[in-house]
């Protein structure tokens, strides 16, 4: 699971729906591999209006990269910082989470992680 996708999950316990702090999972005992992806600096700069930053921010200090800015960089900031880009870039579209667990802040609820996929399949009394 890319950490990219992350960014555009939530619990899905039916009691979380109105919650605020079911999103972003929190990820808990991860291991972490890196694949080599040619970097695309348009499809970053295409996806990052897309994503919430304070829930990237969140998530890349919980997986323990460096700090990202308090602000998202526009496109051209982006496009004229190649250390920025190249940081991105790694943390989104090479780093993936093979094992280990999404935790929900709302509820506690964790969702195991196993050769890279999520099991979001919920017990029925969570439905």
């Amino acid at each position: 699971m890319k950490v990219l996708t992350l960014n555009f999950l939530t619990c899905a316990v039916k009691a979380c729906k109105s919650s605020s702090d079911s999103f972003p999972l929190h990820p808990k005992e991860a291991e972490l591999a890196k694949d080599d992806v040619e970097i695309n600096p348009q499809l970053l700069v295409n996806v990052l209006p897309r994503i919430d930053w304070a829930a990237l921010r969140t998530t890349s200090t919980e997986l323990g990269f460096p700090a990202l800015p308090e602000q998202p960089p526009t496109a051209e900031e982006l496009e004229a910082d190649e250390k920025m880009l190249q940081e991105l870039h790694s943390l989104l579209m090479e780093t993936q989470i093979m094992e280990g667990k999404l935790v929900c802040g709302h509820c506690g609820h964790e969702y195991a992680i196993r050769e890279g996929i999520a099991n979001f399949l919920l017990p029925s009394h969570l439905v």
